[in-house]
């Protein structure tokens, strides 16, 4: 939880509670239903919060923007980003249903009011937002193809709207074909080992309507 302090000392009490309350509820339900691995279990708030938040270092959400979490697994990076922006709406979407059960009893226990959570296929998903968000869950190509159509018209915040994408390793590659891509090193905002190669990949996308 210093972690957490370190790099986002302007929490609330309750946001200071909600992050406190993660641990507990994240490790009682990683004994009912395996969702992150033992060893990132004992690392949640480095691994998973902290990298989590790593989107926020790069763009600050504002007041009733709609962020789309695609293929959330656990939560992530969903309820952390909720929590820290407890007046914008997010929307978590995985397509495993046992996943999406642990989301729920999460969101649940967290008290969260800005979190919609649906099971179902990220192509499935109707609606329109400002940002889609993700952790490597697909080759950019892929991910892009599945969150067509989903981006808002009209852009809100200093980046454009379209994806933030949390992803590892050198994407010299990966990103060719994406020429108004911008890579953010994590590095840049924490100091730990663990992001030296982690990074948040802004890609713009056209509204279509």
């Amino acid at each position: 939880m210093d972690l957490i302090l370190n790099y986002f000392p302007h929490l609330s009490e309750n946001q200071r509670s909600q992050f406190t309350k993660l641990e507990a509820l994240y490790h009682d339900w990683n004994l009912k239903i395996n969702v992150v691995s033992r060893k990132d279990i004992e690392e949640l708030y480095l691994r998973h919060v902290l990298h989590s938040l790593g989107i926020a270092k790069v763009q600050v959400f504002k007041k009733d923007a709609k962020i789309l979490d695609v293929g959330t697994g656990g939560g992530f990076p969903g309820i952390p980003l909720a929590i820290l922006f407890p007046r914008t709406h997010f929307h978590l979407v995985d397509s495993i249903g046992k996943k999406i059960k642990v989301v729920e009893e999460v969101s649940e226990g967290l008290g969260l009011k800005n979190v919609t959570i649906t099971n179902d296929r990220a192509e499935n998903i109707t609606g329109q937002y400002d940002f889609i968000v993700s952790r490597a869950v697909a080759q950019m190509e892929t991910f892009v193809r599945w969150v067509k159509g989903r981006v808002a018209k009209k852009s809100n915040h200093e980046l454009k709207n379209g994806i933030l994408y949390l992803k590892g390793g050198d994407l010299t590659e990966e990103l060719a074909n994406f020429p108004k891509a911008t890579v953010y090193d994590l590095a840049d905002y924490f100091s730990e080992e663990f992001f030296e190669t982690k990074s948040v990949v802004h890609l713009p996308l056209k509204y279509k309507g």
